[in-house]
C-alpha cells in the first residue's frame, strides 16, 4: 500500500509533473491556531529542482496564510493526487520558505519556470520545499476526474496590476500582511518586480 522514497526521482517525479493540481497544508505552531490547506494549479507553476527540493509560484490570493505559517516555523505538506489512470496519492512533507522579489535567489528561481507568464498572475513570491519525508498511498478512495484546462480567471484579474496597484490591492486586505491568526505575512509594500 505505503512507500517511503528517499527522493523524488523516476515514477514519482513523473507522476508529480504530470498532475494539474496539488494541495499544500500548513499550520502555526499555536495549538489554537487556524490550520491551511491550499489547492495550487496554473500549468507551469510548479518544478521539481533537484531530488529533494520542489518550488512552487506563490500568485496573488485573498489571504497569505502558507507565507505566514512558513515565516513561522516552516512546516509543509504537498499533496498530489491521480484523479485519471492508476490509483496514487503522493505526500511530500517538509521544510518550505517563501522567497520574497527582493531575495537575490529570486530571479535564478523564477527563471526556472519558463512555461508561465508570471507577470499576469500578481507573483508574490516563490515557496521553497526542502523534502523531508516522502510517501506515497494507495488512492483507492479517490474519484476519477478530467482535467479540460486550467481557468484563465486569474490572469485576467492581475493581469491588469502593476507593482504599486499590487501592493496597493494587498494592504486593503485583512489577511496579506497578516495571517488569521496575527502572524506576519506577505512584507508589504512589495519591493519591484524583477520580472
Amino acid at each position: 500500500m505505503g512507500k517511503t522514497y528517499e527522493r523524488i526521482d523516476g515514477r514519482l517525479r513523473t507522476f508529480i509533473e504530470a498532475q494539474p493540481l496539488f494541495f499544500t497544508a500548513t499550520a502555526p505552531l499555536a495549538g489554537d491556531g487556524t490550520v491551511n490547506l491550499s489547492p495550487k494549479g496554473l500549468k507551469g507553476s510548479f518544478v521539481i529542482l533537484d531530488e529533494l527540493t520542489v518550488a512552487y509560484l506563490d500568485f496573488a490570493g485573498s489571504t497569505a496564510e502558507t507565507v505566514a505559517h512558513l515565516r513561522e516555523n516552516g512546516r509543509i505538506t504537498l499533496m498530489w493526487c491521480a484523479f485519471e489512470g492508476p490509483p496514487n496519492i503522493v505526500r511530500v512533507h517538509g521544510r518550505g520558505e517563501p522567497v520574497f522579489r527582493d531575495d537575490p535567489r529570486f530571479p535564478e528561481l523564477l527563471a526556472r519556470f519558463p512555461d508561465i507568464d508570471a507577470t499576469a498572475h500578481g507573483l508574490r513570491a516563490i515557496i521553497v520545499v526542502r523534502a523531508e519525508l516522502v510517501r506515497d498511498s494507495c488512492g483507492y478512495s479517490v474519484p476519477f476526474m478530467s482535467y479540460d484546462g486550467d481557468r484563465d480567471l486569474h490572469a485576467r484579474r492581475f493581469a491588469r496590476e502593476d507593482d504599486a496597484s499590487l501592493s496597493a490591492y494587498f494592504e486593503k486586505k485583512d489577511h496579506i500582511a497578516t495571517s488569521l491568526d496575527g502572524l506576519p505575512g506577505l512584507p508589504l509594500p512589495l519591493p519591484p518586480s524583477t520580472v
